[in-house]
């Protein structure tokens, strides 16, 4: 039985100097997802930042702020390294890391959205009450991000 195998090369030259960005990330699921996190977070830090009241310090307010900066920060991270290297976005994605991450990312951004969303509508009185309730509600979105990125960390986790 005779059959014929085509075998391909790829000789691929790297530079120290050259930075490669995989766009290619940025059209799958999970750079979109996380794209989307990012820039809500940025929009929830912005609002949350700059209605930040320094005399009447509100719990809610600090707890949202600093989950919010927390988690943002850290999907930056997670986004630039998946698309400063080829490998990583491959990697990471199989391993237990991102399901965590994104697990632990919905809990605590779901319980200051809430917390922050009941404050204030609790108290109406605020001057700047439709910019924190924009705020909670971005929050609230951003949260409905990280439940599907959960999903799809499981799903990739589990190898369904």
């Amino acid at each position: 039985m005779s059959h014929s195998v085509t075998i391909r090369t790829q000789t691929m030259t790297t530079s120290s100097s050259m930075i490669v960005i995989n766009t290619g990330y940025l059209k799958s699921w999970n750079g979109i997802l996380k794209f989307l996190q990012l820039a809500l977070g940025i929009v929830c830090v912005g609002i949350i930042g700059n209605e930040f009241n320094t005399y009447l310090r509100f719990a809610p307010q600090c707890f949202f702020l600093v989950i919010t900066v927390t988690f943002m920060i850290s999907t930056f991270i997670l986004l630039l390294s998946c698309l400063m290297s080829l490998s990583t976005a491959s990697i990471i994605s199989k391993t237990i890391y991102e399901l965590l991450y994104h697990s632990i990312a919905l809990g605590l951004l779901f319980a200051a959205s809430l917390t922050l969303l009941i404050h204030i509508t609790n108290y109406k009185r605020y001057y700047n009450y439709e910019l924190l309730l924009g705020a909670s509600i971005c929050g609230l979105i951003n949260t409905c991000l990280y439940l599907f990125s959960t999903i799809l960390a499981f799903r990739t986790y589990k190898g369904f």
